[in-house]
């Protein structure tokens, strides 16, 4: 296996052999401040690039990234009361809607609707992250940190150390599981802080479920439920309370990032998925008990949910109960996804290896991303497994332009850049075959109030988008838009969103009822100019027969009101070199 291009420590090295020895045999181990800054756009566009599928956000101010949370958990005080029994359910679990049967209809809604989703992660798939211990103390040096925690007469320690870039500080900081994840160099050189963390402190490999080791362990118990993910998960909210207690001389604790890869990738996405205080959170091709979703994965071949959780005790113990019906459990990756929503997310992943499960990663990133549009911070979530090196785990130029503007906006803020989906062809999920809700549009307004709620973020109203993005590297800035022909009923027009020299993105494809009752179903039909093909499309059945495409709505985009409008429709064409033609209008037919 080629790994990481880069001097290692002892972690990495000792990492490296297991992550080798597993690769070799073909079976990868799956392997704030309180201010809360306004979104004032929010639209779903598309970029794409040879062989991939992509979807892009506008361009927002700087000011508009969400802040990582000034505490762990911000809807601890929201009462939750956990199912007495289960239902297989065999497509993804509507992230809206709340345990008592309704869907939350307002912003401020998602703060409790996310804590029933952690309690449910925390039952059924993880295990219990407690609180903040009684006692976190600890130093934080321009080499160092130490954590001291005391809980109900048990006291355990731990130690990272930290890389500082050049420049004078305090710094921002992404703290870097088992020494792999994202390049340290680049993190460094884009201006953070590096913290070097040792899972295995906290949480030790190669123990039995009934004998736990490791800090977190000696608090809670060898026999605790609670599994090494979680565990990891935890060590690193002491850290951060460590370093919020130090007074910011050297590190800042609203300016926190994570990564790792592979079973640190996994470890990664837990970090920010249960502390609300990490402001990016960057997972690496974390493969089964990372990312993709678990209803997806035994149909795509990766790695079994009985393997991942008989490898280590990454997963809680209650888990066990659901490897082979992953249907039953009431909740899915795509929700933990959603767990780090407004914040930052990168998820990178490696289309290559079948058994780190790509597709059912992108399939729950998403899923993930219909709760960052429906609070108005859909450009918060970058997926990208659009590479070209198969490796796991290597350093990938595809990754080092968004690496950089990631930390820039969320832990420098000092950027701009919208998220994107860059979704390989190699291991492209549909959402629309998983999940059969649709994504409300949630308003700005109060809810139930909660006496301790903090000011939910807000967005602009809810209006047709607007798509604009950023063009790709070689192509020029020059969306246009098709014009309306009418057809029986109801009319279309396209936006090119992205286009370079051999291939473009229209997106989206608005459909409008044009008509005085509801229609409830719609067919486009559209010609491909001579070349010209369809490579990829999202949120419709497309046909093609020659130059001639058709598209019909799928469950969720059918129904339109009167004078209504669905906006969801994108699809990928490449075409000759040179050849900047673009289909000039679609004919629509309502059913």
């Amino acid at each position: 296996m080629r790994t990481v291009p880069r001097r290692r420590s002892a972690i990495e090295v000792a990492a490296a052999v297991v992550h080798t020895g597993r690769i070799a045999l073909a079976a990868v181990g799956a392997g704030r401040s309180t201010v809360r800054a306004t979104i004032v756009a929010l639209t779903v566009t598309a970029l794409a690039f040879a062989g991939a599928v992509a979807v892009i956000t506008t361009t927002v101010p700087a000011e508009a990234a969400a802040l990582a949370a000034a505490v762990e958990d911000e809807g601890a005080d929201c009462p939750v009361t956990l199912p007495g029994s289960l239902t297989a359910n065999s497509r993804l679990p509507d992230p809206f809607k709340k345990l008592d049967g309704a869907r939350i209809t307002a912003k401020s809604d998602w703060r409790c609707r996310r804590e029933e989703i952690k309690k449910l992660a925390e039952r059924y798939v993880y295990g219990e992250k407690p609180a903040k211990p009684t006692s976190v103390t600890g130093t934080v040096s321009s080499t160092n940190i130490t954590v001291n925690v005391s809980h109900t007469g048990r006291s355990s320690s731990f130690s990272a150390s930290v890389q500082l870039p050049s420049g004078s500080g305090p710094f921002p900081a992404v703290v870097v599981l088992g020494g792999f994840g994202a390049d340290t160099a680049a993190i460094r050189a884009a201006g953070a802080a590096v913290i070097n963390y040792d899972p295995y402190a906290v949480g030790r490999e190669g123990t039995p479920r009934n004998n736990k080791q490791g800090a977190f362990y000696t608090i809670y118990g060898a026999t605790s439920s609670t599994g090494l993910l979680m565990a990891w998960s935890w060590g690193v909210s002491r850290i951060i309370d460590v370093i919020a207690q130090s007074g910011g001389s050297v590190l800042k604790a609203d300016a926190m990032g994570v990564t790792g890869c592979s079973r640190f990738g996994k470890g990664a996405f837990v970090v920010g998925a249960f502390d609300q205080r990490i402001a990016l959170t960057m997972p690496i091709e974390s493969g089964s008990a990372g990312v993709p979703i678990f209803r997806g994965i035994p149909g795509e071949g990766a790695q079994s949910l009985s393997s991942a959780y008989g490898e280590q005790p990454w997963l809680g113990d209650a888990f066990g109960s659901f490897t082979g019906s992953p249907n039953t459990l009431p909740v899915d990756t795509h929700q933990m996804v959603a767990m780090v929503a407004p914040r930052g997310l990168f998820i990178m992943d490696n289309p290559h290896i079948v058994n780190l499960g790509p597709k059912s990663a992108s399939v729950a990133a998403l899923g993930g991303a219909e709760v960052y549009k429906a609070l108005g911070a859909g450009e918060n979530i970058t997926y990208w497994s659009d590479i070209q090196n198969g490796s796991h785990c290597a350093n990938r130029p595809e990754w080092s332009t968004p690496l950089q503007q990631n930390i820039q906006k969320y832990l420098l803020k000092t950027g701009n850049a919208p998220g994107a989906m860059r979704i390989s062809s190699r291991a492209a999920g549909n959402l629309a075959e998983w999940r059969d809700w649709q994504t409300p549009t949630l308003t700005d307004g109060p809810s139930t109030p909660s006496p301790s709620a903090p000011p939910s973020p807000s967005a602009s109203p809810s209006a047709p988008p607007s798509p604009s993005a950023p063009p790709s590297p070689s192509a020029p800035p020059s969306p246009s838009v098709s014009p309306p022909p009418t057809g029986a009923g109801c009319s279309a027009t396209g936006t090119v969103q992205t286009q370079w020299a051999t291939g473009y993105v229209i997106q989206p494809v608005t459909v409008t009822n044009n008509g005085t009752s509801t229609i409830n179903g719609w067919t486009l039909t559209f010609t491909l100019p001579a070349g010209h093909a369809i490579t990829g499309s999202w949120n419709a059945t497309v046909t093609t027969s020659g130059q001639t495409v058709t598209a019909r709505n799928v469950s969720f985009n059918g129904a339109i009101p009167p004078g209504g409008s669905v906006a969801n429709f994108g699809y990928q064409v490449s075409r000759p070199n040179g050849n900047t033609q673009v289909p000039s209008g679609y004919t629509c037919a309502a059913s």
